[in-house]
């Protein structure tokens, strides 16, 4: 069965794009734990991390860097903490979270909300930045 990260790569499902090629996609969470709260993943689907080949594990890093280095610029954080949790969802991803303290990557945390239109100006913004 397709994972829901499947289902968003392959148009089924919505998101929030932020960068997209032909192994990566770059969206936002949608129950974010901060504004820009970042997905990033491969299109490929494979259930853990650290089972991805090396080349694309490698290229994965470097590209959440990218993305994080244009989170910093876009949405006002101390840092951008970086998380993998992998259990809630069977398809390596890496979580990127916009933060000022370190309670603010707590995934135990209420998550936020925003609407449509702000989803899509914070998407945009982060694009700009890439």
């Amino acid at each position: 069965m397709a994972s829901i990260f499947t289902k968003i790569v392959q148009g089924e499902i919505p998101s929030y794009k932020i960068y997209e090629d032909e192994r990566f996609l770059v969206f936002l969470d949608a129950f974010p734990l901060a504004k820009g709260h970042t997905l990033v993943i491969p299109k490929q689907e494979i259930d853990y991390l650290f089972d991805l080949p090396d080349e694309l594990y490698r290229d994965m890093q470097m590209l959440a860097k990218k993305v994080a280095l244009a989170l910093e610029k876009t949405i006002p954080c101390k840092r951008i903490g970086v998380a993998v949790l992998g259990l809630e969802v069977p398809h390596a991803h890496i979580h990127l979270v916009p933060m000022n303290s370190e309670s603010d990557i707590n995934f135990k945390n209420p998550k936020l909300s925003f609407t449509a239109e702000e989803f899509t100006e914070i998407a945009n913004a982060v694009k700009a930045k890439l």
